[in-house]
């Protein structure tokens, strides 16, 4: 025993033992495969997260694909069209999130 070491403090319950194949089941997480396609709009389901049933919210963003077109249009002198791709369906991805608690549950691209 080190002779620095002090006892452990009033209320002090050590840990319980290590068991491996507890440790193993719970560091495996649960993998849930969503079948079909995400469209452009929202869609019904059961969130494989929180297991609500939800309308999933749609969010669009900007991707490689938007910005690939706003350069063109800069590359051909279309400066006043540059903004164009930003608001344009068909340029961006649409991401669907579970409402309920916030998770990513797919995309949509164009």
């Amino acid at each position: 025993m080190d002779k620095n070491a002090h006892p452990p403090p009033p209320g002090f319950a050590p840990p319980p033992p290590y068991d491996a194949q507890q440790q193993q089941q719970q560091a495996q997480p649960q993998m849930i495969v969503v079948t079909g396609g995400f469209g452009p709009e929202t869609q019904r389901m059961t969130c494989p997260q929180c297991h609500a049933n939800i309308s999933t919210r749609v969010e669009t963003e900007s991707n490689t694909k938007t910005h690939i077109m706003a350069i063109l249009l800069c590359v051909f002198f279309c400066w006043c069209c540059a903004p164009c791709p930003y608001c344009i369906d068909s340029c961006l991805v649409k991401k669907h999130y579970c409402p309920s608690c916030g998770a990513y549950l797919g995309s949509c691209d164009n």
